[in-house]
């Protein structure tokens, strides 16, 4: 990383083959603090564009300017591949117990620089309490002690039978990429990585649009440690560029693309990495049900409902509908509501800030539309509004929303319902009264289990039998969560992954670990065995 002007992280070049490579005529890509932004939007933006064509000087932009990162081109994108793939054979003879401790070190590194990232993820406008946790999580869920010892555990298992040892193992797939989302790239690139440690070589491509607090983590916090390890240089590389898909289906040496983003866009891909020869591994949307029953502590409940309005509700696993038990749910709907007004706008570095500006603003005001014309009755919300929380036509900022939608059986004809959304407009679906528990269970159960989106569901109950049943038939999504935080992430549980139109058809929870890898069955007799015939 060089330093330059005003620049607090510097510049970070691609890093290919254990080095730092710039390329021949080196383009820039830079953060601008989303508080500037916010703050005098077109001066902000017009600085950073005029940053990156290189018109002004980084002196000249103050404490706007965090940092910057080199921008990859089509020869840089195309060595990564090709060092990924000459370090492959000798990184998975690396055995596995040293791969775990490589792991263990990434970890502890992590939370040495957690301080860092987290600042820069708030220049780049994600709320500093989510920063917080979703950088803070990962040494203790998917890069913890229990998760990579459960990963490694599955790597192998022997059975001797005379002479024959029968072995079962997963063997690493060779070269995986990695194409983190937009809306949380640094936290998804490093839950990827795991990959590394079942053997792969790794390219990641870190988004422009984000690209220093990834760039950050991978060469600050990843690359260091491998090169402590001794690991071949080329096993790990990590580049900003544009759109590289084309490129690794392309290449002869990709086996693996780990894929986040729309579900249209991601079947899509996963159609083209098959015929490719490729194998795709899809984190796509996410359209989470929370189902509150009539026995939930509601305090609980409205908490972790709550949890929706994280980043606006712009990120993939929050509960983005409720099914609320006609019992408890005019109740529930009243503590939602005094809860929700709360939750105000604000600058992302501002304490308990969980608000983000939204993109699709439009996208929110048809959706709301449809839903009231269709019977849906608005309870709170529905405005823009300013950073300081007043109303405005212009306002960058949704205000929490909440509609109640009657009937179960229709509820799906709202777009807000059956599609994943991307702005803070919370759907709670309320049961006709008139039917039993019994039946209104196996409904509920059923609307569940229909979701077309796999990725979550939660249920509160504090009924042991209820519990019970629930969990026999919500056999839907990648992750269950009775009576827990319906966002939070756990040690050894995987931190992504579901079926339907979240993981494709072969969707399944997801460890990266596992899923960059292969079952292969292996057969060896030792010494002669004259009763042996094959």
């Amino acid at each position: 990383m060089s330093e330059g002007g005003n620049v607090k992280f510097g510049t970070y070049p691609a890093y290919i083959c254990g080095r730092d490579v710039t390329g021949d005529h080196a383009r820039l890509v830079h953060t601008i603090t989303a508080r500037a932004i916010v703050e005098d939007t077109f001066p902000s933006l017009r600085l950073k564009q005029d940053l990156d064509r290189g018109v002004v000087s980084p002196a000249a932009a103050g404490e706007r300017l965090v940092g910057a990162c080199v921008v990859a081109d089509e020869a840089m994108a195309a060595m990564a591949l090709e060092s990924a793939a000459r370090a492959a054979p000798a990184w998975r003879r690396v055995p596995l117990a040293d791969r775990i401790e490589i792991g263990r070190r990434i970890a502890a590194r992590l939370l040495e620089h957690l301080d860092p990232i987290v600042e820069i993820l708030v220049a780049e406008g994600t709320p500093r309490s989510a920063a917080e946790g979703m950088i803070g999580g990962l040494p203790y869920t998917s890069w913890s002690r229990e998760t990579l010892e459960w990963c490694a555990g599955q790597f192998e298992f022997r059975r001797q039978d005379g002479t024959r040892e029968m072995i079962l193992r997963r063997v690493p797939d060779g070269v995986v990429c990695i194409n983190p989302p937009q809306n949380a790239a640094t936290v998804n690139a490093l839950n990827g990585l795991t990959a590394l440690l079942a053997g792969n070589s790794v390219v990641v491509r870190a988004p422009r649009g984000v690209a220093l607090s990834c760039m950050y983590a991978m060469r600050e916090v990843v690359a260091p440690v491998l090169e402590e390890a001794g690991a071949p240089p080329g096993t790990f590389n990590a580049l900003c560029g544009p759109p590289m898909l084309d490129a690794w289906l392309a290449s002869e040496h990709v086996d693996d693309v780990i894929y986040f983003g729309g579900s249209k866009k991601g079947l899509e891909f996963e159609g083209a990495c098959i015929a490719a020869g490729k194998k795709p591994i899809l984190e796509l949307a996410g359209n989470d049900c929370c189902v509150v029953w009539r026995d939930a502590d509601l305090d609980a409940a409205v908490e972790s409902v709550t949890q929706f309005f994280l980043n606006s509700g712009q990120i993939c696993n929050v509960p983005n509908q409720v099914v609320a038990h006609p019992a408890v749910a005019d109740e529930l709907i009243e503590r939602l509501i005094v809860a929700t007004k709360e939750i105000q706008p604000g600058f992302p570095d501002e304490p308990g800030v969980v608000l983000t500006p939204v993109l699709g603003v439009d996208w929110f005001f048809g959706c709301l539309g449809e839903a009231l014309a269709k019977g849906a009755t608005l309870v709170h919300g529905g405005r823009r509004l300013e950073v300081d929380g007043s109303p405005s036509d212009t306002g960058f900022f949704v205000e929490p929303s909440i509609v109640r939608v009657d009937g179960l059986h229709g509820a799906r004809s709202l777009s807000v319902v059956r599609d994943e959304t991307f702005f803070p407009l919370l759907p709670i679906i309320v049961p006709d009264a008139g039917t039993g528990d019994d039946v209104l269970m196996e409904e509920v159960l059923g609307f569940v289990n229909s979701n077309a989106y796999g990725l979550r569901n939660s249920f509160w109950s504090t009924g042991p039998a209820t519990i019970q049943r629930f969990l026999d038939g919500a056999v839907h999504g990648g992750n269950l969560k009775i009576n827990d935080s319906h966002s939070g992430f756990l040690p050894f549980l995987p931190n992504q992954g579901g079926n339907g139109l979240t993981g494709g058809a072969f969707g399944e929870a997801s460890h990266p670990m596992l899923r960059t890898t292969r079952l292969q069955a292996v057969s060896v007799i030792r010494q002669a065995d004259e009763e042996y015939r094959p």
